[in-house]
């Protein structure tokens, strides 16, 4: 009986929330065939380089999420709240379940207590402390767009200066990229392309229904808008780097890799994701009111971007020294989940996140020892300086 119920509820919010049983596969599967085309192509280009790009690729469903709810926000600012929705659930999820998932993978693969995996923590801050200043402006504009873009660019810059991956490291990826990269001459290329083609397309004829499907699905279950778009949909675009770091963390070599491929893919949305959200906005209200606006925040999204900043923050700091360990994959995984399960709880979980980032801070000056992450950063600024010289 409860069944027929929601299948009438279904029906009678014009079928869109019946729309799930097809736009979920879509876009998961949309999201693996760019995610396999992605990891193909990486082994072409320097593994900075080509890290930073599968990111950014393997988040390119998101963006389509993204690009639809902004305009959609344009056109009725009730569905403002759902564009930060999609970041921040985007972003916390990576942070709070990704990263505890690699090191435990690592641990249990390599049967080691502790082990650390390093990063570039330090491309992490300049985003941050801007958007800092963007919450306290309470908008995000076309300005703040360009300079997001232009941090990103900085960071792809950086990158660069790393060497090409191993041709070798191509057994470790998925076997639909396997058989696309070994394809001879042009055929390689149209293999990879056609990967990204098929699944662009599929992106595009999915993203609107998918968002539409989740509302519906929402009023239909009783479960808010918010929680789906924020938790729903980033896991299923997100799921296919989820199975690649799951891959490359159960070996020991490639533990650091997963760990950066998820620390690039949180630049990219804290820069390009959140750039793409006020331009997308602007547009569209441009195109139904006339004039150009810029996105504003509210204070519950300044509260979602505030926690989200603080959780980005500390994650900062833990790998400030290149280090990742048993009790700090376990802190955030906790964290995390009590967000999750208890949303009312946000306000404690920002407590949690400001007090430990102070503790650590308080660490690092009472040891006085230099920081491994910004010491490697400006070490690579050097040498690419170094490099333009010569």
């Amino acid at each position: 009986m409860r069944c027929l119920k929601l299948l009438l509820s279904a029906t009678q919010a014009g079928g869109t929330a019946l729309a799930a049983l097809w736009t979920f596969p879509s876009m998961l599967a949309s999201a693996f065939l760019v995610a396999w085309g992605a990891e193909a192509a990486q082994f072409l280009i320097s593994q900075g380089l080509a890290l930073a790009i599968l990111a950014w690729l393997q988040t390119l469903p998101e963006f389509a999420v993204e690009a639809v709810i902004a305009w959609d926000a344009g056109r009725d600012p009730e569905r403002a709240h759902l564009a930060i929705a999609n970041l921040t659930g985007a972003i916390r999820l990576l942070l709070g379940l990704g990263w505890p998932m690699i090191y435990f993978v690592f641990a249990a693969a390599s049967r080691r207590r502790g082990a650390g995996a390093g990063a570039g923590a330090a491309t992490h801050l300049p985003p941050l402390l801007y958007f800092a200043l963007m919450l306290w402006r309470q908008r995000l504009g076309w300005i703040d767009a360009a300079v997001l873009v232009a941090l990103y660019v900085a960071y792809l810059w950086v990158l660069m200066r790393n060497p090409p991956r191993e041709v070798e490291a191509i057994a470790d990826a998925p076997r639909v990229s396997r058989w696309a990269y070994g394809q001879t001459g042009w055929r390689q290329k149209a293999a990879i392309g056609g990967l990204f083609g098929v699944g662009g397309v599929l992106l595009y004829v999915t993203a609107h229904p998918f968002l539409n499907s989740m509302i519906a699905l929402a009023g239909v279950v009783g479960i808010s808008q918010f929680f789906l778009v924020q938790w729903v949909a980033p896991f299923l675009s997100e799921f296919p780097e989820f199975v690649s770091t799951f891959s490359w963390a159960r070996r020991v070599t490639r533990a650091p890799m997963a760990l950066m491929n998820i620390v690039s893919s949180n630049i990219n949305q804290w820069t390009i994701l959140a750039a793409m959200i006020p331009v997308v906005y602007g547009f569209s209200h441009l195109h139904h009111h006339g004039v150009w606006a810029d996105f504003p925040l509210d204070i519950a999204q300044r509260n979602e971007l505030a926690l989200t900043l603080l959780q980005t923050l500390l994650g900062v700091l833990l790998l400030a020294n290149m280090e990742f360990d048993w009790m700090d994959a376990t802190a955030l995984f906790v964290l995390w989940a009590v967000q999750f399960t208890l949303p009312r709880l946000r306000i404690e979980v920002m407590v949690a996140y400001g007090v430990w980032a102070v503790v650590l801070v308080i660490g690092f000056v009472v040891k006085g020892q230099p920081l491994r992450a910004p010491a490697y950063f400006w070490q690579t600024i050097r040498k690419k300086r170094s490099a333009g010289t010569t």
